[in-house]
């Protein structure tokens, strides 16, 4: 009897044959010869004409300009000084793109097409996604919802999309009630030179049971990619978002300022997973925050493990009685890296709950830092907030730092906070290898069991797919 003839990858298989040369891929970058370098009023005004924006979001552009030529960089956290800005690219398009042909694969020129291949995503989306999202380098490439969720009101679009064809949507959320133009410098770099993104609206009631991806994509030398996500999740609603992210290297900087904005309703459930691989020359200053109404509920999800520098810390305000957020996280930091990332978490309302577990990962030189805020108002009695960040340290090169701030305004709530920080004991390796394991094996096993609590929130295909990166980050560290 013949065996059929397999067409399409396992969905274990779609992960697990990542590799560094998968992530290290470089298309041809000719486009880039009509790019032009640093920030300026023109490049601004440029950005808004070619994508036919509306006078309202020019001025949030020429706004943002203002705010970040006038603010300082962060004087706390990570050196950020050899970022030089006027080296960044912030505006690429890698050919002719219009809503039309960015519905079909087929219509994806094959070079950009076959790097989205080769880190799974088609075969992702035709295996257990609800949509899809594929931007490469400032422009939005594919962007599909199955007609399921497309019938019952869900939309999932390209954020250039959504500002021509939801402008009032869009007018009344982008950067005005969540993350303000003049939030921080990042921000207001962001709101100045955003392009592409996800704008996702769940109607009332609607539960979409697979969850929907959007990956972010950075080819040329120097390049920054701000896109935007907006995220509104009406009364009863729920649904689960996964973002990717990648860049090959090229020893020099590259940059990533983009900005997430949620809104969770009453009674709605979303989760928010990411896993982010730049490539170590990429700063990593991302903005996500989120408004949670009465007994809403907001799950962060991530893993961190390229770039140069990351600074990222999800915010999650509960604004609603009864709101609860979840804080989950891994960074891995290497030889040359700086990982400070966290979670903030502010209670303003009643009888909201938050939980947040960090877990942190550092070897050859690596550094990581836990940086976290919580703050509980006055009006937020019975609040009840756990914090717990844990560090795994590989060897003596390393470090690990954690560093929380608790800001509690009334007497009537329930905190912990618990760190920990810790290396892989001889005693555990010597154990597994005496049960057959090799060195490295016996390593990777109590790194795989420390990051658990973690990976195991995610879909199976994606769990695989964090456990292939950190696989990656590992080898070497052995011997």
């Amino acid at each position: 009897m013949a065996v059929p003839k397999k067409t399409h990858q396992t969905t274990s298989e779609i992960f697990s044959n990542l590799s560094n040369e998968v992530f290290d891929h470089k298309n041809s970058d000719a486009y880039i010869k009509k790019a032009s370098r640093g920030l300026s009023e023109e490049l601004i005004r440029k950005i808004s004409a070619v994508k036919n924006e509306p006078a309202w979001m020019l001025e949030i552009r020429l706004k943002g300009l203002q705010e970040f030529m006038s603010k300082e960089l962060p004087s706390w956290g990570p050196d950020l000084s050899a970022l030089d800005f006027d080296e960044i690219i912030y505006y690429a398009m890698p050919g002719e793109i219009t809503e039309e042909n960015t519905k079909s694969w087929d219509t994806v020129s094959p070079e950009i097409k076959s790097t989205f291949e080769k880190l799974g995503i088609p075969e992702a989306e035709r295996k257990m996604l609800a949509g899809v999202g594929a931007q490469y380098e400032s422009s939005v490439v594919y962007h599909k919802l199955k007609k399921k969720w497309e019938d019952q009101g869900v939309v999932f679009e390209d954020m250039d999309v959504a500002v021509q064809k939801y402008p009032d949507l869009v007018k009344e959320y982008f950067m005005t009630k969540c993350v303000p133009i003049n939030d921080h410098k990042f921000a207001a770099l962001h709101a100045a030179v955003w392009s592409g993104g996800t704008f996702l609206y769940v109607p009332k009631g609607v539960k979409v049971d697979a969850p929907m991806q959007a990956y972010f994509r950075m080819n040329a030398q120097n390049m920054g990619q701000f896109e935007h996500t907006l995220i509104i999740i009406e009364a009863g609603a729920d649904a689960h978002y996964i973002e990717g992210c990648s860049a090959p290297k090229y020893n020099s900087n590259s940059l990533h300022a983009g900005c997430v904005e949620v809104f969770v309703n009453e009674n709605a459930r979303f989760r928010y997973s990411s896993v982010e691989n730049w490539s170590k020359d990429t700063y990593n200053l991302n903005t996500k925050r989120a408004l949670i109404g009465e007994r809403g509920r907001i799950e962060w999800v991530g893993g961190n493990m390229g770039s140069q520098v990351t600074m990222l810390y999800p915010c999650s305000i509960l604004q609603g009685r009864g709101a609860h957020a979840e804080h989950l996280g891994i960074a891995f930091a290497g030889d040359g890296q700086v990982q400070d990332t966290g979670a903030k978490v502010i209670h303003i309302a009643p009888e909201t709950t938050s939980s947040v577990l960090m877990k942190s990962i550092s070897k050859n030189g690596g550094k990581s830092i836990y940086r976290g805020q919580l703050i509980i108002g006055a009006k937020a009695k019975k609040a009840v907030s756990r914090v717990i960040c844990d560090a795994l340290i590989l060897d003596d090169k390393s470090s690990s730092d954690t560093i929380p701030d608790m800001n509690i305004h009334n007497s009537d709530v329930t905190v912990g906070h618990e760190a920990s920080v810790g290396k892989i004991g001889e005693e555990e390796i010597f154990y597994l290898m005496s049960r057959g394991l090799t060195e490295a094996e016996a390593h990777a096993m109590v790194v795989n069991g420390f990051i658990e609590p973690i990976v195991k929130t995610l879909p199976l295909e994606y769990a695989v797919e964090m456990n292939r990166l950190i696989e990656l980050e590992m080898e070497g560290s052995v011997g």
